[in-house]
């Protein structure tokens, strides 16, 4: 069976489509609606959109016990439809001019709890509507989706602002939650069986022990989280250096950023079939390689841009943010396709939950260090520690056991 011949995978990749759309429109208008309608401070806006991810720190393991006890699709349903009713407060409370940044705050953690929850399940969910030999493909699909929308979301979400202001525009997204809900309800598949209860503690462990004691994956757990370490310090330093050294406009930003989802457009394209090609852990090696050369071009602007060459800086950037694009569209539908063949389904929400969870815990250490580095040791130095750490991890990543990894002879 194809992909377009399965009407679940097609609804489920609908419903995916239309929240990711929604979650760069909801990212962007909350900045502007702290800033703008709440005449809120930068430390405001770095507050509220820490606060949406500190479920993924504190429950993160919890939640994949969660999941594996429950019927995923039912989690989707509900954590879809709450999400959509939270947005509907925000817009509800912003337009009465009741809304203060805790309120704020607390509403996001929320929204982050139930997004925590809705990832789990909807990355476990995926080898329930799909062949095991198709994942790759299937993940290649919905990662091409999220791209496109990484591409275009924040600028359909800045002229939604323009044009209808910010708690409108969350409005917006608060129908795309309860439209994905509302889809993800129809979709027919043969449940799995529920985990069995028993204590959480245990049921936790059961899960670490697979994530990192397994040949290959806990190579691919302990990697993946230094990358996302390296990662959130190099996006932190890159947005610093285009605002205050290269002296670019937040619109250029934007565009700069999008760089990176075009590049995944095409990564993506190409996945499936390099998969096939090399292998899933030497195409993987061949991403993680890529990605210290692609912020080298990032580096290499700061040094054009002395030379008050500031168009030339700004094609490096570009580049850069091409081939970091790329890098992570080849990896992407290989690394959770991978992840989802291997696991047994009883495990599926608790291997996605610990590798969430602490590749996020990852983030809210790497994106502060990331600026107190700039800040102390000038941009120039900090950005190449952060491509010597992805280095480290190319490097790592190719010499290991991973390298090797297949499925099913890549028949994919």
């Amino acid at each position: 069976m194809k992909l377009r011949e399965n009407s679940s995978f097609v609804r489920f990749w609908i419903a995916s489509t239309t929240s990711s759309f929604g979650t760069y429109i909801t990212t962007l208008a909350l900045q502007v609606l702290v800033v703008g309608n709440m005449g809120g401070s930068a430390v405001d806006v770095g507050w509220v959109s820490a606060s949406r991810w500190i479920p993924y720190v504190l429950l993160g393991l919890i939640a994949g016990v969660l999941i594996d006890r429950f019927h995923r699709k039912t989690v989707l349903v509900i954590t879809d439809m709450g999400r959509g009713i939270i947005l509907v407060c925000i817009c509800l409370l912003s337009i009465l001019g009741v809304i203060s940044i805790g309120w704020l705050m607390f509403l996001l953690v929320l929204f982050g709890a139930l997004s925590l929850f809705h990832d789990s399940a909807y990355q476990s969910f995926v080898p329930q509507l799909v062949p095991r030999r198709l994942l790759t493909r299937a993940n290649a699909r919905l990662e091409q989706s999220a791209a496109v929308a990484e591409t275009s979301g924040p600028a359909i979400g800045g002229g939604l602002v323009s044009l209808i202001g910010a708690p409108f525009a969350l409005l917006f997204d608060a129908l795309s939650y309860l439209f994905s809900g509302v889809l993800m309800a129809s979709i027919k598949h043969q449940p799995v069986n529920k985990v069995k209860t028993g204590p959480l503690g245990q049921q936790i462990k059961e899960g670490l022990r697979w994530v990192y004691q397994h040949q290959y994956l806990r190579t691919l757990a302990l990697n993946t989280h230094a990358w996302f370490l390296f990662h959130s310090m190099t996006m932190t330093i890159l947005v610093s250096i285009v605002l205050i050294e290269l002296g670019f406009d937040a619109s250029l930003l934007g565009y700069i950023l999008a760089a990176a989802g075009v590049g995944a457009v095409a990564g993506t394209s190409l996945s499936p079939r390099v998969g096939v090609r090399f292998g899933v852990g030497r195409a993987m090696a061949f991403s993680r390689i890529l990605y210290g050369p692609a912020v080298v071009f990032m580096a290499l602007a700061l040094a054009v841009n002395i030379s008050d060459s500031q168009y030339i800086a700004l094609l490096f950037v570009v580049l850069g943010q091409l081939f970091y694009g790329f890098a992570m569209g080849i990896e992407g539908p290989l690394e959770m396709g991978y992840r989802q063949y291997i696991t047994p389904s009883h495990l599926q929400g608790r291997m996605n939950a610990t590798l969430r969870s602490i590749n996020r815990s990852a983030v809210v250490i790497g994106a502060p260090l990331g600026g107190a580095l700039a800040d102390g040791l000038g941009f120039t130095t900090a950005l190449w520690i952060s491509i010597a750490g992805l280095t480290v991890c190319g490097l790592w990543f190719s010499l290991s056991p991973m390298r090797n990894a297949r499925i099913e002879d890549d028949e994919t």
